[in-house]
């Protein structure tokens, strides 16, 4: 792949122009799948790519995205929102994924990188185990140029689900898991167990 120079990244990203879409729905609508898929399109297009995710999603590699279906891209580990600025240099697309994970500063980021010509595909949780806004999701969901809600589909009702079904008795906010730990549900199934 061609490596772009500082002033050709700067007259692409000009040509392109900075923008946030935001992909979000519940565990198992295949968010990171999406994500993936926008990514690679990107990089056919021959634009400079780099991925991020939080250090505190252990669930696969650190080195890599990887969505329930085992598609994987490579990706990068921070700790906190603003490290990412520092490492989209030179990058005219930045894809962050389980963006509800992030500290408050990942609204600001995401414009600035934005701001600056950067096309910023973000990927996240809308609701948490007890179908409430999850994290920043909120405010960045209203600050994007666009927003992708994604279903998946309710395993006890076979209807679209927009609701993660926490299995397991923990009422922490933050429980990684997957299968084991969660179930995708629609409204009346989630309801139906009691889980607002």
């Amino acid at each position: 792949m061609k490596i772009l120079y500082p002033e050709e990244v700067f007259k692409r990203r000009n040509e392109v122009g900075g923008s946030i879409e935001v992909i979000c729905g519940s565990m198992f609508s295949g968010k990171t799948e999406e994500l993936i898929r926008r990514v690679n399109r990107a990089r056919i297009a021959k634009l400079n790519v780099e991925i991020f995710s939080p250090v505190a999603d252990t669930r696969y590699d650190k080195s890599a995205l990887v969505s329930h279906n085992l598609n994987s891209i490579p990706s990068k580990a921070v700790d906190s929102a603003s490290s990412i600025l520092p490492l989209s240099d030179n990058i005219q697309v930045v894809g962050i994924d389980e963006a509800q994970f992030f500290d408050a500063q990942i609204p600001e980021v995401c414009a600035t990188l934005a701001n600056n010509g950067v096309r910023v595909i973000i990927a996240g949780l809308d609701m948490d185990f007890k179908g409430r806004p999850f994290g920043c999701m909120p405010q960045l969901m209203a600050m994007a140029d666009s927003v992708t809600k994604l279903h998946a589909v309710c395993v006890k009702c076979g209807q679209q689900a927009m609701y993660s079904y926490r299995l397991v008795p923990d009422d922490s906010k933050i429980l990684l898991g997957e299968k084991e730990s969660y179930e995708a549900r629609c409204r009346n199934c989630f309801n139906l167990d009691g889980a607002i």
